[in-house]
């Protein structure tokens, strides 16, 4: 059990109950007979703190969302290769450091195994989790989604069911996805806005998505989300550098 001490104890705040709880409960279970305590049972009406005053989203939870989520978008074309597994270890290790990628990826392969309601468990995500978090979990899926370098329709569309079940409107995850499967008009999806958009408007939705992405959003979840969320905002500068120069705006 101390082998995955560092990881339950993340926090794990609302992920205890719920959907995720149960599918958690499931996993460590299989992991190690000593967590068939009842501590992560399924809990029907709720997370075990009540409905009201949910504690913050910890990096637990945060983590213990992804790995769901990911093995979602993993099984969305119908199996599960190695070479898959190896590519989300590695965009895992990128991301998150050696350690914490391992200990990620033996719960993975626990959740592969599991019949998950994706619906469910993305609502549970949408009640305790803030805006600024889901897209960050929407930005980490398409990464998992693009780690071969390929683009996968049925698992970009699974990401547009869950981006839907987490309330991510559509020009959010037209955003996202614009930084992972470029078009003509990428930098444009990135900023939210059309090539018709005069100079003055591009400089406002510049500025609008600079403070929607800006790092310091999800620094409460630690340093390595707060790493790994100024790619996404990098996305959004390098897009508006992009259209500055097509344009030559000053």
């Amino acid at each position: 059990m101390a082998k995955y001490g560092k990881w339950v104890g993340l926090g794990l705040g609302w992920a205890f109950g719920g959907p995720i709880g149960g599918i958690l409960g499931l996993v460590f279970g299989s992991m190690y007979d000593g967590m068939q305590s009842g501590k992560f049972e399924y809990k029907e009406e709720g997370h075990p703190y009540g409905r009201t005053g949910a504690p913050r989203t910890q990096p637990g939870d945060f983590a213990a969302s992804l790995v769901i989520l990911s093995a979602a978008i993993m099984k969305a074309d119908g199996k599960v290769l190695k070479s898959e597994l190896d590519y989300v270890k590695k965009f895992f290790v990128q991301q998150f450091g050696e350690k914490l990628a391992i200990e990620n990826m033996l719960v993975l392969r626990e959740v592969l195994k599991q019949n998950v309601n994706i619906q469910q468990v993305s609502l549970q995500i949408r009640q305790y989790m803030d805006h600024s978090a889901r897209l960050q979990l929407l930005h980490f899926l398409f990464g998992i989604s693009s780690a071969d370098g390929h683009v996968h329709t049925d698992e970009v569309e699974e990401i547009r069911k869950i981006s839907g079940y987490l309330n991510i409107n559509a020009a959010d995850f037209e955003s996202i996805k614009a930084m992972f499967y470029k078009d003509i008009y990428g930098a444009f999806k990135i900023l939210e806005t059309t090539p018709d958009a005069n100079n003055d408007e591009i400089k406002k939705a510049y500025r609008k998505m600079a403070v929607k992405y800006h790092p310091d959003k999800v620094s409460h979840l630690g340093e390595e989300f707060r790493k790994a969320a100024k790619e996404k905002f990098q996305k959004v500068n390098a897009a508006y550098e992009q259209i500055k120069k097509e344009r030559g705006i000053k």
